[in-house]
């Protein structure tokens, strides 16, 4: 077993998005092949409706898939194949873009005016970037949730662990997309395979995730897996960690306990040429795409 080096850990920049959107971004439209095979993370959330309310009106997707999770909230959805509803707390929207749809997702709070959500997006292959739309809405109690003998709390969204597996399937990036909380003082190993690109995101309580490497500044030394490994200090609070190759990560929580994402998925190592929600492999698709856009033949007829 090999402990997956902390590469880099940062906070989540605020930024707006759709028609006014704040909300803090953890990456995107900066190098696709960081995190290959995703290309963006955003995390929605506020208790200010002024801030929100507006959402991502009417807009295009190509060659990627859109993940959609809310946590407070709801989010009203609709999209050119005819699908609409409403995500609300725990639920799940996957979204396969493929050869081109038009996509809307209106939020809304809670009685007070909460709103909390992520929307993460995972690129395509070549060979799959112009297929059928596909479309994937599930509900929180469908989703699998593992409570280990030390309180830890696993929610298996997406690809399997602990002996569960997440409701959503099919997915081109083999991906593994974990909501965990580790309860205040506990020290947690979490194995992801090898093969997997991986980052966790921070978004309640605080901890520190080990790393194997000895990189100058480190604070605190602890005791992981009876070996001596460096433990990285971490505020918490929407925070990225992005890991290196390796197949476990360890975490210590905080007096407060630490909840996260753990994302990972297979590398497509294709080239990127990306505008705005649509991603191809060339510049030359990517101008027909926008051309289409202009022409109204962006949405490919149904076979």
């Amino acid at each position: 077993m090999s402990l997956r080096p902390t590469l880099e850990t940062r906070l989540a920049q605020p930024t707006m998005e759709g028609a006014g959107v704040h909300l803090h971004r953890a990456f995107g439209f900066h190098d696709p092949s960081e995190l290959d095979p995703f290309l963006l993370f955003d995390d929605f959330r506020n208790d200010r409706p002024e801030n929100y309310y507006r959402g991502f009106p009417w807009h295009p997707h190509r060659g990627i898939e859109t993940i959609t999770y809310v946590l407070n909230g709801t989010v009203d959805h609709g999209d050119s194949l005819g699908n609409e509803g409403t995500l609300s707390a725990g639920d799940v929207q996957w979204m396969t873009a493929g050869s081109g749809i038009l996509h809307q997702e209106m939020p809304k709070g809670n009685i007070n005016g909460q709103m909390h959500g992520f929307q993460l997006w995972a690129n395509l292959p070549g060979s799959l970037k112009m297929t059928a739309p596909r479309y994937q809405d599930v509900q929180s109690k469908e989703i699998p949730v593992v409570i280990d003998d030390d309180g830890t709390r696993v929610k298996v969204i997406v690809g399997e662990f602990w002996g569960k597996k997440g409701p959503v399937d099919g997915i081109a990036a083999d991906p593994q997309y974990l909501d965990i909380f580790v309860p205040a003082g506990v020290k947690k190993t979490f194995k992801i395979d090898t093969y997997r690109r991986a980052f966790a995101y921070v978004f309640e309580g605080a901890g520190a995730f080990a790393d194997a490497s000895a990189p100058t500044g480190v604070l605190l030394e602890k005791e992981v897996m009876g070996e001596e490994v460096n433990i990285r200090d971490m505020s918490g609070n929407r925070t990225l960690i992005r890991f290196g190759t390796g197949d476990e990560v360890t975490v210590q929580a905080g007096p407060e306990g630490i909840r996260f994402l753990l994302i990972s998925g297979a590398p497509i190592q294709e080239p990127v040429a990306w505008h705005g929600p649509i991603v191809m492999n060339t510049q030359a698709e990517l101008q027909q795409a926008m051309r289409e856009l202009r022409n109204g033949t962006f949405i490919k007829p149904a076979h």
